[in-house]
Formats: C-alpha cells, structure tokens, sequence
C-alpha cells in the first residue's frame, strides 16, 4: 500500500510503499477513503510531542478516517466486512494517511449516512475533542457563558455547535470574513482578533476553550470568573495531567516545572487550570453520528487535497487560514461518495 511517511523529525512528508498492516483478534482492517489533517499530526511530524508520545521511525501519520471495512479480527462481532466507518485510532497506531489503517473496534463507529466519506473523515478528533471537553471536563449546562478561541477552525466550528446544543451562551474569536459562517454555527458573540481584544471585551465566563495556547492562553484567566475553568488544547500540560496520563516520574516533574507560570496564574485567579488530551471512543462517536444524521451537527470543509499532495495540504494547515477541516482523498473516486 502507499503511506506518507516522515523518516525523522522535521522532514517533509513523503510517499512510500509500505505493507498492509496486519490486524489483531479485536482489530478492524479498514481501507481508508478519506482521511482530515488536525494540527496535531504537524506537531508530530516536527517533533513537538516527543515528551508525550514515543514514535519509531519512519512513521506514517494521521489519526482521523473514514473507509469501509475489508476484514476484522476473529474476536470481532459488532462490524462487519463492506460496513462503512469511520474513528480515531489510539495515539500509538497513528496512520491514517495510508490506504489501509488496522484499528481497535471499539475506537470505530459506522458512518454517518448522510455524509460522504470525506466529510465523515473530519469529523472523529474534533468531534470528540470538543464534546470532552465541553461535557467531562467542563460539565457545560444550560446559561453557561463560554468562550471558544478561534471558532472558524476545525475545533472551533465542530465545538461552537456541541456548546449551542447544550443551551450554553458562546462567544468565539475569529477573522471578520469569518464572521457569518460562525455565526450560522450559533456562535452568540463574534470577537475580531485583528481588531478586537477579547480579553477587553468579555468578563464573567465560566469557561474558556483554548484552542491558541501562548499569551492567548494567559488572557483567557483575565475574563473566567473564579470557580471557572480554562481548558487547552496548545498550552503546557501540568503535572495533574501528566500523572493522569501515567508518565514517568520525571516527566511528570518536568511538566510541573514547565507549566509552574500558568498553574500560579490560575492559583491566583481561583480558576481550573486543565489540560485536555482526547481519546478516541467509538460509542461517543456512534452518539455524535446520530445528532450528524438529525442535521443537528454539521462539519466544515475547507477544501479536499489528494494524499498525492499531502504536502500542500500539510502547508495549508501551517498557515492557519484554514476555514474548517482539510481533508486528504487517499480514495479519490469515492471520497465525495456517501
């Protein structure tokens, strides 16, 4: 099969031959259709998340698919082979940038029927980053005041919806060309950030989804009022995280140490400090398909890139200027069929 590979850190992405994966007795073999590219895979491919996550070289990239099931291991009994699916495979089986991808049955879910494979690709990471964070982490409830950094993005857009079905009042940051689509999602109140500051404008949120990390990250503790939580997705993981997450004892000292500023910060403003790594869940994704298929969720496309051009999807990313989710066609015919 073809799979695009790094060979080390930092290098660009590139096309090989690789064979197919073999699957385990729980395991699914699934031939990719689509796959979305999230900012993650850029921070795994220049190295970014070497203290967190361990990789063997060379590595084929890639955690989001949607493709239709070609065989399943003898323990299997929930899918079956020619069923339509799509996941989030768990972070040390990353490689979905492939035409085929073996992935545990229980991080998979079938398709939603009234999106094409494309389209179902962007959906899992985003999806069910989001509704963590919004329902475990946060518990938002009805009257909630969040904001939501950068509401025009793959996170932004698929997040703006979840906190609108929730009842919770929702402002977002974005550009003012992006102005409209985030406010067909039900975004409340639209920030400018090239023009506006939201750290001046917003006060009193229980919560802040920080999607920025860096000083943006530092503004969101001026606007939560005490008892409220910030959680991110770009800042330093802090030591509760990394002991969670069962790290080595150093690590878990090194991370301490590194995000000391930010957890003084939320010391100081009596607000919850939580870094949010997601994981991949196959039944909350089957939940999520049935609020797509209601037309209660909806996911937004930027553009479709063949994997032959994974580099100029990789750059299109880096840019930021992404309008929702960039989606590799590893399948070309069949990626914009439902």
């Amino acid at each position: 099969m073809i799979a695009a590979q790094i060979e080390n850190y930092g290098e660009k992405i590139g096309l090989k031959k690789q064979p197919v994966p073999r699957i385990g007795k729980k395991d699914l073999l699934v031939k990719v259709i689509a796959a979305s590219i999230n900012p993650i895979d850029l921070k795994t491919k220049d190295g970014k998340m070497k203290l967190l996550l361990h990789y063997k070289m060379p590595l084929t990239l890639g955690s989001d698919f949607a493709g239709i099931v070609v065989a399943r291991g003898e323990q299997v009994k929930k899918f079956q082979v020619g069923d339509a699916v799509y996941g989030r495979v768990q972070k040390n089986r990353i490689g979905t940038f492939a035409e085929y991808i073996a992935v545990d049955v229980k991080d998979v879910a079938l398709k939603p029927k009234n999106l094409t494979f494309a389209k179902a690709s962007s959906i899992p990471l985003v999806a069910l980053t989001s509704y963590q964070a919004l329902h475990e982490v946060m518990k938002i409830k009805p009257q909630d005041k969040i904001l939501i950094q950068a509401g025009s993005g793959g996170i932004g857009t698929l997040a703006i919806q979840l906190a609108k079905l929730a009842g919770a009042y929702v402002a977002t940051t974005t550009s003012e060309k992006n102005r409209t689509l985030v406010k067909s999602l039900g975004a409340d109140e639209v920030i400018d950030y090239r023009s506006e500051n939201f750290a001046e404008k917003l006060k009193d949120y229980d919560f802040v989804f920080d999607t920025m990390g860096g000083d943006i990250l530092k503004d969101a503790f001026k606007i939560v009022k005490p008892g409220g939580k910030v959680v991110t997705l770009s800042g330093t993981p802090n030591y509760a995280f990394a002991k969670n997450y069962n790290l080595p004892l150093w690590k878990q000292m090194a991370l301490g140490i590194a995000s000391y500023p930010i957890t003084k910060l939320a010391k100081k403003t009596d607000v919850s400090y939580d870094f949010l790594f997601m994981r991949p869940d196959g039944n909350q994704l089957a939940a999520l398909t049935k609020l797509i298929e209601a037309k209660q969720l909806q996911p937004i496309i930027d553009s479709v890139i063949s994997l032959a051009e994974i580099q100029k999807a990789v750059d299109n990313l880096a840019s930021g200027r992404a309008k929702g989710k960039i989606i590799l066609a590893v399948d070309e015919k069949l990626a914009q069929t439902i």
